[in-house]
């Protein structure tokens, strides 16, 4: 049985029109015992057509999603849409205020919450996800959850499904990636008790996207363009608007376990390679210098596979186990 969520929604998602206000998230605190933290919501209900859920900022230092959705909520008006737009623009409000990936309340990670719970008065996180699962998405036919890399990650600007043979939404999920039209569109395979955003989708039977726009704890105007005209293009795609301009063509990759590279050590690492280079298994990705003994020679970081450079780290320190880079291999017809 299903829990009720405990976050209120002041305005109306069905009546027709243009609306945007707060959600209204218990978070009891030392400064305030009854309080509640305001997450942004637009709706914009048009004619008839699908339901279609458009968020950023799920984790709070990767910019492009509230920008892209708080211009576009700005400039459609109902009259332009067929069916209706379902915005948050800034998912987990307190990671975007503090430029965080993670909330700086609870700390937890919205994108890996998505667990059934709808949280205590201490835990705004887990409220906000459930409240998504099970609230909004069964009103959804279609979504779409912006990302990038943030601060400690940097894209070849991409768009990306989770899927696998069995999935019974592949097909359409490769068509509505062809319909974002980003330079690059990738395929990570579904896991187990999936506690992200696209998991809970699958479970509800909605079509889902993520993205992966940039990185590195910015925005350029090149990013914010592949995510505009992604997002139109997704929403024509679904029938929502007209007149938008016809997608480039995406290049469709897939990602296994073998395509990460991760921090064998601490150091300083200097990399061989940028993101969008094509790589050979056994490749050089970069050095790993000791800062403690500055004469030891660099540990040489090699790649497993061969594929596209998909993403970087673009923060030269780093721990055993960080993520340096992954690639992508060209999915097999």
């Amino acid at each position: 049985m299903t829990r009720p969520s405990r976050v209120s929604c002041p305005i109306d998602l069905e009546a027709p029109g243009k609306r945007f206000g707060h959600l209204r998230v218990p978070h009891s605190s030392n400064r305030s015992a009854y309080g509640w933290i305001g997450v942004p919501i637009g709706v914009i209900v048009g004619g008839a057509g699908p339901t279609v859920y458009l968020g950023g900022g799920n984790h709070g230092d990767e910019y492009e999603g509230p920008i892209t959705l708080l211009r576009l909520f700005q400039e459609l008006e109902p009259e332009r849409v067929r069916g209706r737009l379902i915005v948050l623009p800034m998912t987990n409000l307190p990671a975007v205020l503090a430029y965080q990936r993670c909330s700086p309340i609870d700390g937890a990670n919205l994108n890996r919450t998505f667990v059934g719970d709808p949280g205590l008065d201490h835990e705004p996180t887990k409220a906000i996800a459930h409240f998504v699962e099970e609230v909004l998405f069964p009103r959804c036919d279609a979504a779409i959850d912006l990302h990038s890399g943030g601060r400690t990650l940097d894209y070849v600007p991409s768009a990306l499904a989770r899927t696998g043979p069995d999935d019974p939404l592949r097909a359409r999920k490769l068509a509505a990636l062809r319909a974002f039209g980003a330079p690059v569109s990738y395929l990570v395979p579904p896991v187990g008790n999936d506690n992200g955003i696209l998991g809970a989708a699958d479970r509800k039977g909605v079509l889902a996207l993520g993205t992966e726009l940039g990185g590195a704890g910015t925005v350029t105007p090149t990013t914010l363009a592949v995510a505009r005209r992604g997002v139109l293009g997704f929403l024509a795609h679904l029938g929502v608007l007209d007149g938008v301009p016809e997608p480039g063509p995406t290049r469709v990759v897939e990602v296994r376990p073998e395509h990460y590279v991760w921090a064998p050590r601490a150091g300083l690492f200097e990399p061989a390679v940028v993101q969008g280079a094509e790589v050979e298994a056994g490749a050089l990705a970069g050095w790993l210098f000791d800062p403690d003994e500055p004469e030891r020679a660099p540990l040489e970081v090699r790649f497993e596979a061969a594929g596209l450079v998909l993403c970087r780290r673009p923060i030269p320190m780093v721990e055993r186990g960080d993520c340096l880079f992954h690639l992508g291999a060209d999915l097999a017809a």
